[in-house]
């Protein structure tokens, strides 16, 4: 199961993990809206992982199935419920 991570040009620190590359078409345009410009930091196979360095691999790949995407906030911040 492959991933790509992008960051966005206005939010530090903040992540978002999509199945397909370059496909946002999961992720609410609210969130993108916040994100800014879209930039690719790398492609990871979750199936060759036993772990992520700030995401819990579980999490990631349950979000990845069930909606598309996984955000990953900086440690300390939440996703606001009203967007997802």
């Amino acid at each position: 199961m492959n991933t790509w991570i992008y960051k966005g040009s206005r939010k530090p620190d903040t992540y978002i993990y999509v199945s397909s590359e370059n496909d946002f078409s999961a992720v609410p345009d609210a969130i993108l809206g916040l994100m800014g410009e879209m930039q690719f930091v790398l492609e990871v196979d979750l199936a060759e992982r036993e772990k992520l360095a700030l995401a819990d691999i579980d999490a990631v790949r349950q979000q990845l199935a069930s909606q598309g995407f996984y955000i990953q906030m900086p440690p300390g911040d939440k996703v606001p419920e009203k967007v997802c």
